[in-house]
């Protein structure tokens, strides 16, 4: 298990976390989402020994981050958000390094690796920094693994990879997951929220929310509507200007709308809407929520 307990960390005036408290369990495959500037990659480099948080502590199997950090080092792997392997070194030069580092090999752990590496092996004496974006995702994802460890890091590793690439890379993870390992894997794309066997959100530094997708679907508290008129923006501008709402954004052609009490008349409030502004014909029906919608509306409280 990994536990995090009441982590803080500064830079300067800037509060990049605020008291984080989580437990993630042994073999789960765990998804930390949130915008840019959330503190995912500093809750992460602390997870990896790379940063001190200023409060709190981080157990991993264990082991403190703090006091541990080199036995800590063995145990986990770390795909940072940005490609840092060298770019001058072959493919295959790239792994046999990392093999030696954690003293091991490419042989060794082949089979672990399998999968990833046989679709960059082809490209294996070519220079990494001459891969395109998705085989360094691979190529990085190699060198995480070449020592197998039991904590599996993943800094946003779907970032400006395509739509097909993206859903690839998941399916990898699901397959690593089943060999025992645990995958901590960070993402600012909504729709990657409900992968994970359990997620949490992350807000400014806060933790707004943590439970499996279905427990934060169902968390939702209000009513959810969406609507739709022939003047969407006009429509979403009255509707957040409107006291009583408690959500109210663009969610594809339709409005996502809650009003902030349950005994709320929808029907009459948009009839009057309708008859007062320049929306022509108001539609709505009741809906389901979505990861984002409840995501939305945990970020604005």
């Amino acid at each position: 298990m990994i536990r995090i307990a009441d982590v803080t960390k500064s830079f300067g005036e800037n509060k990049a976390l605020s008291e984080v408290s989580l437990d993630i369990f042994d073999e789960e495959l765990f998804v930390l989402i949130g915008p840019d500037g959330a503190g995912k990659s500093t809750l992460f480099r602390i997870l990896v020994t790379l940063l001190l948080p200023d409060k709190g502590h981080v157990l991993i199997k264990e082991l403190d981050v703090v006091k541990d950090f080199w036995k800590i080092r063995t145990v986990v792997g770390y795909m940072p958000g940005t490609f840092s392997l060298y770019p001058d070194l072959t493919v295959e030069e790239n792994l046999a390094f990392y093999a030696r580092i954690f003293g091991t090999s490419l042989q060794k752990n082949y089979p672990l690796i399998r999968e990833v590496y046989e679709q960059i092996e082809p490209f294996k004496n070519r220079a990494a920094g001459k891969l395109s974006g998705g085989m360094k995702q691979k190529l990085a994802l190699s060198c995480a693994l070449i020592h197998r460890p039991e904590v599996l890091v993943l800094d946003e590793p779907t970032t400006g990879v395509d739509a097909a690439s993206r859903k690839e890379f998941w399916q990898m993870l699901k397959k690593i997951q089943q060999e025992g390992i645990t995958v901590i894997v960070s993402t600012a794309y909504m729709d990657e929220a409900s992968r994970g066997d359990r997620t949490c959100f992350l807000h400014k530094g806060e933790l707004l929310k943590a439970g499996t997708p279905e427990e934060i679907r169902e968390s939702y508290p209000f009513p959810l509507y969406a609507c739709r008129s022939k003047n969407n923006f006009a429509l979403l501008k009255a509707l957040r200007n409107e006291p009583s709402t408690a959500l109210a954004m663009l969610y594809g052609k339709t409005i996502h709308y809650s009003p902030a009490r349950k005994d709320f008349s929808v029907g009459t409030f948009l009839s009057d809407l309708e008859r007062t502004g320049n929306y022509g014909p108001i539609e709505y029906r009741k809906t389901t929520p979505s990861m984002e919608d409840s995501f939305a509306f945990l970020s604005k409280q």
